[in-house]
């Protein structure tokens, strides 16, 4: 990270210092909140977990060469640094706010109810083709995780590409006062985080706080076919750029192509400009990503060539649309997360496959008082796009179970499990060899365990 002393560090989160005068001018190599990543003459940021306290192991950072830490209680005879404050959470997010002001990076921020992440591989990988690019690593897009994304940065990085996730309102807000970005991208306003946000119209409320704090002479990218988004006709001075699938958008694809599991080609117009990509990544969600980065590019001044290289180079991640091909079985592993529109897209992936189709869905969170609908609908929908075998696992997953058997002229099969453990336990008489398995639900049902055992 650049340069930050204590003293700079103090002022920025309105602590106090406690230590001596040279230790007071040193500058910190980086800023941490897990004990085993501070490095030498690095910030420890003691922070109350559920589960654990940082402030467990403040000793024991700074015996191992940590030069000062970030504290709520106040310690006593102690001959190392630190900076005592009322709230180590605020005081991270006090710094992260701090820190980014003092960059000179072009910030791109993305969210959205479903696509954030791959979105944002798909940015990433289509301005690397011209910038030195730092983006959001992992699930790293919360209150804790921004911060620590953006203490990551070094002088060297010209863009960061920062995913910004929410569940409430005032969260996006909070991000957006650290992230500041000069690029906002919006992939889409869908049904997640109804318990908090109760209806569409209050996430697309909550998602545009992401505008209160970006740079004003900055650019809005919105998914032009989301009928909440397409709403949004300006903010201040700033009109935004619509991309979708209608020739009317600056930003449309056409001729769309199937390749199956190997993706999907397309003609992506830019504003007067044509582009051919093959998005190496299956679904049709994914030309919304692919059209997402090529605004992005546009925006950042790539050329046409640049994009489609950029488009072109998108690797997956695990969990995301992850296909893994192994002891005679191809796995989509797309479980780190799931709501109602993911799934169905997930589906749609799976639905490419030229073998026997297998689905192992999970419960999914956070869906509000529509939660057994949302279930029965995505069963539904399994067996409508002609799964042979759907695996539905969780206590919700019971109305996925049952909206997939209600559909009558289905062929397919549908088993439920109330616990994973009950399925991995008769796994081996489920999955055949030459199976195509979509393995998919929400993160709390941890079905990375699932991909494993395949």
């Amino acid at each position: 990270m650049k340069h930050m002393s204590l003293k700079e560090i103090a002022a920025a989160c309105g602590g106090i210092y406690y230590g001596n005068d040279e230790d007071y001018h040193k500058e910190v190599t980086n800023v941490a909140i897990d004990s085993r990543k501070v490095e030498p003459g690095g910030l420890f940021v003691a922070i109350r977990g559920a589960r654990v306290d940082g402030h467990m192991f403040i000793s024991q950072v700074m015996e191992a060469g940590a030069l000062c830490a970030i504290s709520e209680k106040r310690i006593e005879n102690t001959a190392y640094p630190y900076i005592l404050v009322h709230s180590s959470l605020q005081a991270l997010k006090d710094l992260a706010e701090h820190y980014r002001k003092s960059l000179h990076v072009k910030v791109v921020g993305i969210t959205g109810s479903v696509g954030k992440t791959s979105t944002k591989e798909m940015i990433a990988s289509v301005l690397e083709q011209k910038y030195r690019v730092l983006k959001t690593e992992g699930n790293f897009n919360n209150e804790i995780g921004l911060p620590l994304t953006v203490f990551r940065i070094q002088e060297e990085h010209e863009i960061a590409v920062l995913e910004m996730g929410i569940s409430d309102f005032g969260e996006m807000e909070r991000l957006a006062r650290i992230a500041r970005p000069d690029i906002c991208v919006i992939t889409n306003i869908g049904n997640a985080h109804l318990e908090q946000l109760k209806s569409r119209e209050g996430i697309l409320k909550a998602k545009t706080e992401m505008f209160r704090f970006m740079n004003p002479e900055g650019t809005i990218i919105l998914n032009g076919d989301d009928d909440q988004l397409a709403s949004i006709s300006r903010y201040g001075k700033m009109i935004p750029l619509f991309f979708g699938l209608s020739d009317q958008l600056p930003v449309y694809a056409e001729e769309i192509l199937s390749k199956g599991l190997k993706g999907t080609s397309c003609r992506i117009h830019i504003q007067g400009e044509q582009i051919k990509p093959l998005i190496p990544i299956p679904g049709a969600h994914m030309i919304y990503n692919a059209l997402a980065g090529a605004s992005v590019g546009m925006i950042l001044e790539l050329s046409a060539a640049e994009i489609k290289s950029g488009i072109e180079s998108l690797r997956p991640i695990t969990g995301r649309n992850h296909l893994i091909e192994k002891h005679g079985l191809t796995i989509i592993d797309d479980c780190y997360n799931a709501n109602p529109a993911s799934m169905k897209a997930s589906l749609d992936v799976l639905a490419y496959a030229d073998t026997r189709k297998v689905a192992i869905l999970g419960d999914m969170g956070e869906l509000g008082t529509d939660t057994e609908r949302m279930h029965y609908e995505v069963g539904r929908f399994a067996a409508e796009q002609k799964v042979d075998l759907l695996c539905c696992i969780g206590e919700l997953s019971l109305h996925m179970y049952q909206g997939a058997d209600s559909v009558g002229e289905w062929e397919g099969q549908a088993l439920h499990f109330s616990k994973k453990t009950d399925f991995l336990a008769q796994m081996q008489n489920i999955i055949l060899p030459g199976d195509t398995v979509l393995v998919k639900a929400s993160h709390y049902m941890d079905f990375s365990e699932i991909v494993e055992k395949l």
